[in-house]
């Protein structure tokens, strides 16, 4: 690692990636294999009812990338715990750091979203009869239980597997978890907290539950229809095609699960292993619209910008960002918001500002949006190249920035980028980005 003149220590690097995403044929678990699939904008989701990215991980696959788990333990595991575990393992592999060994001082911080994972253990519990149910089998249920039913579940395992000895949470902010923990991360950092951070965000829909929302909502289609008239709009968007994000066709959402990983360490720590960093976190910031619906957002983008000026504060300037990952999942709400910001930020400018979104590879999968993003942006200012926009093939007229489409990625050399996030409810996250020596 080269160390750049007036370098602070401080600086948070990012020095592994992790992950354990839907793959075409099988997971996606490097730097190398989310490279392949984004920069071609492959699109790993299947349709079986619905479309919906879903991670093959063999019991042992797992066994081999996380072993020496008792088995007492591991066989109560959710996917959500063993995809959390295994992009933990594949990103301080990734940093050259051992699990067991490296990781005693290091903050270990987790990001969950959704509860679907929790869902069977709990009422495996509520259900119990203590006056009926097998003496022999209560062990088995209190740990099942103890290890899954709350949303802490994966920092849980994640803590014993690494015997951290420091900060271990979990923060639930919906899709924009894992990038409040990346921002936690960094100021923990800066602070000297810690030299090790090691953030995870980590989701499991189920795909039951999301078939069975389709069909309420089709009713409730079928029920507007029939009083609607022609200067109504259609009240819900289709559930049962492919999401395409910043596309004109722009109609529904797809889902997907799984875990990304990213570790950050304070730059003198990663100078002191020679590590390789892949850029640095150098701000986070997190808003609200302010508004009284809790499901809504306001599409003037006015939140954003404020993150957006936030994370620039008095250091750098907006026109040193010629690209930002955005956080649209094919909902035509936060695309109307997000081309406002961007025509807000960046003026008569904005049409040359690169923003694209891999939502369409993964599927929209969560907590794990955050360090997904934060991992793709570096590995994109790594390569000099900004990977497209998946599935977006026409783009939407009120757009105010290149979202990139096809399949092709894009020729750009840059040094600083965003990365976005957004829980429903009007919650904005903007995550300023950096090239290892800015």
């Amino acid at each position: 690692m080269t160390r750049r003149t007036g370098g602070r220590a401080r600086d948070a690097v990012v020095t592994g990636i992790g992950l354990c995403l839907p793959g075409p044929g099988s997971p996606v678990f490097t730097a190398d294999d989310l490279w392949n699939v984004a920069s071609t904008g492959t699109s790993c989701l299947i349709k079986n009812g619905v479309y919906y990215g879903s991670v093959d991980l063999p019991d042992e696959t797992f066994d081999e990338r996380v072993p020496g788990i008792p088995e007492f333990f591991s066989r109560h595991y959710t996917d959500a715990h063993r995809f959390g575990l295994v992009s933990l393992a594949q990103a301080c592999a990734d940093a050259g750091l051992e699990t067991q060994h490296d990781l005693e001082e290091a903050a270990i911080l987790v990001g969950r979203g959704g509860v679907d994972a929790n869902v069977d253990s709990y009422l495996a519990v509520l259900r119990a009869d203590p006056a009926t149910y097998p003496v022999a089998d209560a062990l088995e249920m209190f740990v099942a239980a103890e290890q899954a039913i709350t949303p802490s579940d994966v920092a849980l395992v994640q803590g014993a597997l690494t015997r951290s000895k420091a900060t271990n949470f979990t923060v639930s902010c919906g899709c924009a978890s894992s990038a409040l923990q990346i921002g936690n991360a960094q100021r923990l950092i800066a602070a000297g907290e810690v030299d090790v951070a090691v953030v995870t965000g980590v989701d499991v829909f189920s795909v039951t539950l999301i078939r069975n929302i389709q069909r309420l909502l089709s009713g409730a289609q079928r029920a507007y229809d029939t009083m609607r008239s022609q200067d109504m709009p259609s009240l819900l968007p289709s559930f049962d095609a492919l999401m395409r994000p910043y596309d004109r066709r722009a109609e529904c959402i797809n889902h997907g699960e799984g875990s990304a990983t990213i570790v950050m360490e304070s730059r003198e720590h990663a100078f002191r292993r020679d590590a390789r960093p892949y850029g640095q976190v150098l701000s986070q910031a997190t808003t609200r619209d302010g508004l009284a619906n809790p499901l809504a957002s306001d599409e003037s983008g006015k939140a954003l910008v404020s993150a957006v000026r936030r994370c620039l504060g008095d250091t750098w300037e907006i026109t040193q960002v010629p690209y930002i990952h955005g956080g649209s999942d094919g909902n035509v709400v936060v695309t109307a918001f997000e081309a406002n910001a961007i025509k807000e930020l960046y003026g008569p400018t904005s049409s040359d500002l690169l923003m694209t979104s891999q939502e369409g590879c993964f599927g929209h999968n969560g907590a794990p949006a955050g360090c997904l993003g934060v991992a793709l942006t570096l590995l994109m200012m790594n390569h000099g190249q900004v990977c497209p926009t998946a599935n977006c093939e026409q783009p939407a007229q009120q757009l105010t920035f290149d979202p990139v489409p096809g399949t092709a990625p894009r020729r750009l050399d840059f040094d600083y980028a965003f990365s976005f996030n957004y829980q429903v409810g009007g919650v904005k996250s903007a995550i300023l980005l950096g090239s290892p020596d800015v």
